[in-house]
Parts: C-alpha cells; sequence; structure tokens
C-alpha cells in the first residue's frame, strides 16, 4: 500500500519538475498593419440631376366616330395595327347617300335649267320694254323670276355639297399617323352619327412617333431650374435635354427634351406640370408607361468623386478614410452627392490630394497604421457625345 501511495504522488509531481527546466514563455509580437488599397479622387465636371416619375402621353389620341348614321359595311384594318393617315378604316352603308346625292345633283340641273329659262326670257323682255310691246310690271315679273331662279340654283349648290359631305363621311379615314385600338363595333350594326353627343365610338388612334412623357416636380425646383436656364445660352426651360430610363432599365439610355412647362403651380399640390418629347422610331414607348425622368438641376461644376465602397456610416453622417504621409488611417466625414458614372459624388470634406482607402476598410480604425498600395484611380468614362 505504502508503495502503491509513493508512485501516485511521483505521477503528480513530475510534469511539474518536468516544467521547471524551462525557460518562461517569450512576448507575442505586434501584427503587421493591415494591407489596404488607396487611390485618390477623381475630379470631373458634372452637373447635378433631379429625378421624377412620369407617365408617356400620345401626342395626339383620336376617337374615331362617324358623322353620317348608317348600317356599318365594312372594316378594313386589323385590331392594333399602324395606321397612316387618311386610310380607309370603315365604311358605312353609302347607297342611300349616293342616291341622295344624284337627287341634289339632278335638282341642280332643273334650278340651272331654270335660270337658263329666265335669263333668255329677261333679255326678250328688255327689248319689248323698250319698244313698248310690254308693260313694265311684266318687266319686273320676268327680272324677279331671275333672281328666283338664281337663288334656287345657289340654293341645290349647296345641297349638292351637302350630299357630297355626307357621301364622303359614310367612308372613315384615319386623321393621324399611329396605332389603331380594337374596333368596338362589328358590321352589320347601326351606327349614330352626327356632331352632337350620342355618337357611336367605333375605334381609337393614338400617335406614336413622337411621345410625349408628362411629369410634375415642386416649386423650388421649378425656381432652380428657371434661374439655371436663364444663366444659359437659352432664357427658356423648354429645350433642355434630358434622359430617361424605363422601369426595366437600370441605365439612362433614352435621350430628349422638354418641349413644355405650365403656366401655373397647382394650388392642391404646390407642384407644376413639365412634359418632354422623345423619339420613338422603334415603338418601344407606349402612352400609358412609366418610367423615370432625369433632369439637370444645376450648372456643370468640377466635383471630386470617388467608389461607392470607399463610404462608411456612422449613424446617420458618412465617412471614409484618408491615409496620410505616416500612413495613419484618418476618418474624414463628407457630403456625398449623386452617384455620376459609377462614381459618388463629393460635395465637401476632402480634397484632391487625399488617400483614400477604397479596399480593405473591415481592418481599418481610426488612428491605425495601415500598409497602403497606390491604386490608380477610376478611369473616365468616355461620354455619349465622343
Amino acid at each position: 500500500m505504502r508503495m502503491a501511495r509513493l508512485a501516485g504522488v511521483l505521477c503528480v509531481l513530475a510534469p511539474l519538475l518536468a516544467g521547471c527546466g524551462e525557460n518562461p514563455q517569450q512576448p507575442a509580437r505586434a501584427a503587421p498593419p493591415p494591407n489596404v488599397t488607396v487611390s485618390k479622387p477623381v475630379a470631373r465636371m458634372v452637373v447635378d440631376q433631379d429625378e421624377y416619375v412620369g407617365r408617356f402621353v400620345a401626342v395626339d389620341a383620336v376617337e374615331i366616330r362617324a358623322r353620317v348614321s348608317g348600317y356599318l359595311d365594312s372594316v378594313h384594318f386589323t385590331d392594333g395595327q399602324m395606321v397612316k393617315r387618311g386610310d380607309v378604316l370603315f365604311t358605312i352603308d353609302r347607297r342611300p347617300y349616293r342616291i341622295a346625292l344624284d337627287q341634289a345633283r339632278a335638282n341642280l340641273a332643273q334650278a340651272r335649267a331654270n335660270l337658263a329659262f329666265t335669263e333668255t326670257d329677261l333679255a326678250r323682255a328688255q327689248q319689248l320694254v323698250r319698244d313698248r310691246t310690254i308693260t313694265e310690271q311684266l318687266f319686273d315679273q320676268r327680272t324677279q323670276a331671275k333672281r328666283v331662279a338664281e337663288a334656287s340654283v345657289a340654293a341645290n349648290e349647296a345641297i349638292v355639297h351637302q350630299a357630297e359631305l355626307d357621301y364622303d363621311f359614310s367612308e372613315l379615314r384615319a386623321p393621324v399617323d399611329g396605332r389603331i385600338g380594337d374596333r368596338r363595333v362589328s358590321p352589320g350594326n347601326l351606327v349614330t352619327g352626327g356632331t352632337q353627343g350620342n355618337t357611336t365610338l367605333l375605334a381609337t388612334i393614338v400617335s406614336i412617333d413622337p411621345i410625349r412623357f408628362e411629369f410634375t416636380f415642386d416649386e423650388a425646383s421649378y425656381l432652380r431650374y428657371e434661374r439655371f436656364a436663364k444663366r444659359g445660352d437659352d432664357p427658356n426651360l423648354p429645350g433642355t435635354p434630358v434622359e430617361l430610363k424605363l422601369i426595366s432599365e437600370t441605365e439612362f439610355a433614352h435621350a430628349g427634351r422638354i418641349d413644355f412647362v405650365d403656366n401655373a403651380i397647382s394650388q392642391t399640390s404646390g407642384t407644376i406640370r413639365g412634359r418632354a418629347v422623345f423619339d420613338n422610331h422603334s415603338g418601344l414607348f407606349t402612352p400609358g408607361m412609366f418610367g423615370r425622368i432625369r433632369v439637370p438641376g444645376s450648372p456643370p461644376y468640377q466635383a471630386l468623386l470617388i467608389p461607392d465602397v470607399a463610404i462608411g456610416t456612422e449613424q446617420a453622417r458618412k465617412f471614409v478614410y484618408a491615409v496620410d504621409a505616416e500612413d495613419t488611417a484618418r476618418q474624414k466625414y463628407v457630403t456625398l452627392g449623386q452617384t455620376q458614372e459609377g462614381l459618388r459624388v463629393i460635395k465637401n470634406g476632402l480634397s484632391a490630394d487625399d488617400r483614400i482607402i477604397i479596399s480593405g476598410l473591415t481592418t481599418v480604425r481610426p488612428g491605425s497604421k495601415v500598409a497602403p498600395q497606390e491604386a490608380p484611380p477610376p478611369r473616365t468614362p468616355v461620354s455619349k457625345a465622343e
């Protein structure tokens, strides 16, 4: 039993005795400064842009309604097709109007024949009255008969013109170029025409190219645009170039211009209506479609731009890390502007000589040492004009 206890004590003390002869532990070496990539801001002429949501509207939108009544005889288009001005769209049964036109022309011919007779009769009466063969009263009667015949001819000519119009109106043509909708009436149905209400709507046509885009902006923006326009070559807001993108697009790839600004600010909303015009040769834009328009909001000015990845957030403030001459990261609070060609405009807080950390921000703390590696500044994209 004694020997067993002694063996147990030795087993416990053996590791402790073995550690007594070792050297004390060496202190850990300091970690090297983190590697970061730095770049200087890009200096570029920029223009502030304001964005608004709006809707496309057609330059011309026409309801096709008949001017004369009758039974619809035929339809000369396919629903939704493009039509040209003057294309025949509908034909109302033309036979009654043809008959009325023939009758009006016959009545006109009769009135002209009567006029020719009265003119001849009056010419004979002029000689007879000089010879005192007929009385003055009879001469006056023949003169009056000629005037009545002239009035009858004028009245019948007007009736013929009206009959010709009715005959032409029985064939409905496209008043504008554009895309026609679906037909609202099938052949064989009675069409009510005229210039008053309760006429039959047959179809609608909307123009496609060019197309307008309507949007609204507030009073403060309106004043800013007016001041901006008056400083330029063109003192008017209409004519300002704008850009647009559709809901499914990421870039403002469509160029247009403002062609109209309303003459009053709405008293209910405090906004004013603007309108831009765009070419639509491909037919991509459709009336009623939503889009986002970008309007120049300032004159061109020199600005500093950096990538968005270099910007950090501290509660409500934005900051970047700038590396000084001693390779120490210094926190700088900045005011952000808009995105221009993939880079963020910095309104203030930076200088053109600052070296901004654009990669490795997660390993950096304010006042810490870093190992910067210079990167070339972001390449300036080629402008659309080039």
